[in-house]
């Protein structure tokens, strides 16, 4: 007998084919059966008439490390038909963390993967933390190489000791028979952003040609950005491992329009020669991280205890200005799109309250002060755990991204405690709604492929992303004209609209769009 039989559907089965009819059965969270005419004995029927079925979409780039145990987490990713997310990005990921900076890394970690009342100091006892308490989707993890350099050499600059490289190699190694998915680098945070490039391939090292994946939060996402990605193709050589450039983009006016499509066909040039890259791109023309990271790089060497202490220095805050008023040789994302397009969130001071969701040039405007030292002030006084909202992309390097063959469809979502980006709840039904059913620029079933079977391939996640018999019962089931985002800037937290079932390895977390609180969930270990 199935579990369920899913009758009368329109099949997206994950290949990027076109729709087909049919019906698809379940038993024992696998599907059992795929068909036209498929019939028999079924603990539960239901009548998809009208409706697609998909796989399970996959985010391959979550910031949910730590919100992933909070009380409701999945809500916001079920209501948009995720079944799988991959946590540990930009090489911020909140295990394994140990050793004599342990404080230190927690801090500097917390405005981007949020903070539990305990560590881990092994990605292991990380994974199964999250399966003794139960998860409603299932969750991989990379290993931040940042959070590696961290533990191994605090927050300073310059080159490490060959003591603190073979400490790094030994956290990888062993994160990595942890089950690590693979490892992702935040060349644009410190300290990682301390590495020269034969640095970077030297702590690296343990993963050549080893098939894992390397994510990368590129050097610089501005002026730079062709450079940086130059410098990630040339890790790519030297490796000879899969790279996955995530978040995709160009920072400021002037590099809109042109540095994208130097770079996709860069990339494009590069999978000629038969190196093993990609890129992926979220749906939003803003993006979200630390305050912090519109600050000259080298101001974070020593961590944020050392950054607050700077900017409560005058002779500090001058030589800052002076970097960010002039300087393009960092992601000076001021110079770039300037104080009226970033916005501050997750304050924690009541003072500040008031400033929730507002530019630095509105919250200097209501002070009195020089945008400057609104920014300056503010960041001191929450002590450098503010996070942004930054208006930074053109929608039409977006649609052109999308289009590329080799990219895939992420979401960046960070959880802050305060205002939160409209991507944590909708970038899936975003890109269904904005960029197929309206603009066109993905037809149906490319878009699913992206979310689905693209990803599963990329990150070996057995079981997922396809529709056939043996595959993982990840399932989606809904009507494509009815999937709506919901949230906007001001009001970001709104569940999206549309999923009617989904299911997680056969368990209904959504029945007839209504949550049902069952765990379906599980940790997913790299497979070789």
């Amino acid at each position: 007998m199935f579990d369920y039989l899913i009758k009368n559907v329109q099949i997206l089965d994950g290949s990027g084919q076109e729709a087909f009819p049919g019906n698809v059965a379940t038993i024992g969270g696998k599907i059992a059966a795929v068909g036209p005419a498929l019939t028999g004995e079924s603990a539960h029927t239901i009548d998809g008439r009208g409706r697609t079925l998909t796989p399970g979409f996959i985010d391959i780039h979550r910031h949910a490390d730590a919100a992933l145990f909070r009380p409701g987490f999945g809500r916001a990713e079920l209501a948009q038909g995720l079944t799988t997310v991959i946590n540990g990005n930009c090489g911020l990921s909140i295990a394994p963390v140990s050793g004599p900076h342990r404080e230190a890394v927690l801090d500097y970690l917390a405005p981007i993967t949020g903070r539990l009342e305990r560590d881990f100091a092994s990605l292991a006892d990380y994974r199964a933390e999250v399966d003794r308490t139960g998860t409603p989707l299932n969750t991989g993890m990379l290993v931040g190489m940042g959070t590696l350099r961290a533990c191994a050499a605090g927050f300073r600059e310059g080159e490490l000791t060959d003591g603190e490289y073979r400490q790094i190699h030994s956290m990888l190694e062993r994160a990595l028979s942890d089950g690590a998915l693979g490892v992702s680098l935040g060349l644009g945070y410190a300290p990682e952003c301390f590495y020269t490039t034969p640095q970077l391939i030297r702590a690296l090292a343990p993963l050549r040609r080893s098939g894992r994946v390397i994510t990368v939060h590129m050097r610089q996402e501005g002026d730079g950005v062709v450079k940086a990605l130059e410098e990630m193709l040339e890790v790519a050589r030297a490796l000879e491992t899969p790279v996955e450039i995530s978040h995709l983009k160009a920072i400021g006016r002037r590099n809109w329009r042109r540095a994208a499509p130097e770079m996709l066909d860069m990339l494009a040039r590069a999978r000629g020669e038969g190196l093993d890259v990609m890129c992926d791109v979220y749906p939003y023309p803003a993006g979200s991280t630390q305050l912090i990271h519109i600050l000259p790089p080298e101001v974070q060497a020593g961590g944020l205890e050392a950054l607050t202490a700077a900017l409560e220095s005058q002779e500090e805050r001058n030589r800052m200005r002076r970097r960010m008023e002039r300087d393009s040789d960092f992601e000076n994302i001021v110079l770039l799109v300037g104080f009226e397009n970033i916005r501050a969130a997750s304050l924690r001071l009541p003072e500040h309250a008031a400033f929730e969701g507002k530019s630095i040039a509105e919250i200097a405007e209501k002070q009195g002060k020089d945008p400057y030292d609104a920014l300056f002030d503010l960041l001191a006084a929450e002590r450098c755990t503010v996070s942004m909202i930054d208006f930074i992309a053109d929608e039409a390097d977006i649609e052109a991204i999308l289009r590329a063959p080799f990219s895939g469809v992420i979401s960046d979502a960070t959880y802050p405690d305060g205002l939160a980006h409209p991507r944590v709840y909708g970038a899936f039904p975003r890109l269904l709604e904005r960029y197929v059913r309206e603009r066109g620029v993905l037809a149906l079933p490319e878009a699913v492929r992206k979310l689905t079977r693209q990803p599963a391939e990329r990150f070996r996640l057995a079981g997922k992303g396809r529709i056939e018999p043996g595959a993982d019962a990840d399932l989606c089931l809904f009507d494509p004209a009815r999937v709506h985002e919901t949230g906007t800037w001001q009001h970001p937290d709104q569940l999206s609209e549309g999923m009617d079932w989904v299911f997680v390895n056969g368990v209904p977390a959504v029945a007839e769009g209504a949550f049902t609180g069952r765990p379906g969930g599980r940790s997913l270990p790299y497979v070789l």
